[in-house]
């Protein structure tokens, strides 16, 4: 038992509990700000924090870790005693399948072998172009903007969208991008409901919101299997042999994950094939949206830091279009990127379940015990970021992050279950908003912006910059 305790023999101090009201706990505050309720834990009580919700019977308890030591934990030291056997990743895995984010044991370790070979550094550099193309009709739009007014949220959001259906799909970008922005919203706000409900009717019950969730996977499944379809009968690639990959590679990730096999493994079957689509096409839009709104929120309100990466991007790039190899000429870019997702995590919250006692720190976590590491709180720890809510992409030079713990910035979650996509994440980001600043000058109508924890952080308010397209 790695780091295990019998919590029964006294092993480490009480857990602090978060005081709410009487009979219902904390549930109000989290159901109307579960972000602001755990920086309120933290600040109150420290670094692992009990959080109860709903009347007795059907109470929810929160183990809530915030220390980057504590994250590390969980997430990669002792992650064996942590699993995705919770309410919500059940939820997820019925509305979106049992991919990559979702599985679990063999069935987890079989694809990843599988899909590995797919997001070699190499081979994800070789999407730069797919997204510079989405990028330049977003640009391009933005010149029909009325009064120069744009919502960055709704515009990143269309432009992460389109560039990964345009990775996954190629050709089938058209028949795809629609079909998810119309069903992705209303199949998420169910997962988001049921998973944080203490109760919950069967999903076969013809109720109204059961009813809508249903049309919406339907129809979101059948344009994912058709396409499925017309790939496996075609010729196949060979995925691990290819050097480009994406756009350059002749062939869209799709077909080269139909093509992947090994002799241990196997290959997908067509369900599979379309578990691993769907939860791309979620954690491949939605997290990188996030990132890209948000930076460009900040440089918005923010005009000299703006000023600072507009000459960076003009001094490396002049009028050539960026590709891969510029990410490591944009430092100071990168920086704020980074910054933006410390501020504003595309994951805020990860959830896990115990499943042995486990000791972090003073404190033991007893078996079956929901638990949560929050980026949301940890990025804005007072002891590793000082003045944490203050703008300053100077935390991330690399002497300054040589500086601190390895969890003290975990955006992309962090050991054996870290994001295969990272790389791609950070490619797209440094490729789009290098595009979009080099083209507008940006000035924050929406000074503040309203978040919420879904699936991924959220903008739950409009984030309307005005636009000026740069002379010269």
């Amino acid at each position: 038992m790695a780091g295990g305790a019998d919590t029964r023999a006294g092993a480490g101090a009480e857990v602090p509990e978060l005081v709410g009201v009487p009979l219902l706990g904390s549930l109000f505050d989290l159901k109307s700000d579960s972000l602001g309720t755990y920086l309120r834990a933290q600040h109150r009580h420290g670094d692992l924090v009990r959080v109860t919700a709903g009347p007795p019977g059907m109470r929810a308890e929160l183990y809530c870790v915030f220390s980057p030591e504590g994250a590390q934990q969980v997430l990669a030291s002792d992650s064996a005693n942590f699993r995705k056997d919770n309410a919500f990743y059940q939820e997820v895995r019925d509305s979106f399948g049992n991919g990559l984010l979702t599985s679990q044991d063999e069935d987890y370790l079989r694809q990843r072998r599988l899909v590995q070979p797919l997001f070699t550094r190499r081979r994800v550099d070789g999407y730069a172009g797919a997204v510079a193309a989405e990028t330049t009709s977003v640009i391009a739009a933005w010149e029909e903007a009325l009064d120069g007014v744009v919502d960055v949220s709704d515009e990143m959001t269309h432009l992460a969208l389109r560039a990964v259906a345009r990775i996954l799909f190629g050709a089938d970008v058209e028949a795809t991008a629609d079909v998810v922005a119309r069903c992705f919203p209303v199949i998420t706000d169910y997962v988001l409901r049921r998973g944080y409900s203490p109760a919950n009717v069967p999903r076969h019950w013809p109720t109204p919101g059961n009813r809508r969730a249903a049309a919406a996977m339907d129809e979101l499944y059948g344009v994912c299997d058709k396409i499925i379809a017309e790939r496996r009968g075609g010729p196949g690639a060979d995925a691990a042999g290819q050097d480009g990959g994406g756009q350059d590679g002749g062939d869209d990730l799709l077909t080269l994950l139909a093509a992947a096999r090994s002799s241990d493994d196997g290959e997908f079957d067509a369900a599979e094939l379309r578990d691993q689509v769907l939860i791309f096409l979620l954690a491949g839009h939605e997290t990188t949206a996030t990132s890209l709104c948000f930076a460009l929120h900040l440089l918005a309100r923010h005009p000299e830091e703006q000023s600072r990466a507009r000459e960076e991007i003009s001094r490396v790039l002049g009028d050539r279009t960026p590709e891969a190899a510029d990410l490591d000429r944009l430092p100071y870019l990168t920086r704020v990127l980074k910054e933006a997702m410390r501020l504003y995590p595309a994951a805020p919250v990860i959830g896990r379940r115990a499943v042995v006692d486990t000791r972090i720190g003073e404190h033991t976590v007893p078996a079956g015990a929901d638990v949560i590491v929050a980026p949301w709180v940890t990025h804005r720890h007072p002891e590793h970021w000082p003045d944490p809510d203050r703008f300053d992409p100077e935390r991330f030079t690399p002497e300054a992050e040589a500086a601190r713990p390895r969890y003290a910035w975990f955006p992309f979650g962090g050991g054996p279950r870290a994001c295969i996509g990272q790389h791609f994440s950070m490619l797209e980001s440094v490729v789009a908003l290098a595009m979009i600043l080099r083209a507008y000058e940006f000035e924050a109508v929406d000074t503040e912006i309203p978040v919420g924890a879904g699936i991924t952080l959220r903008a739950d308010g409009p984030a309307r910059c005005r636009v000026r397209r740069m002379v010269g």
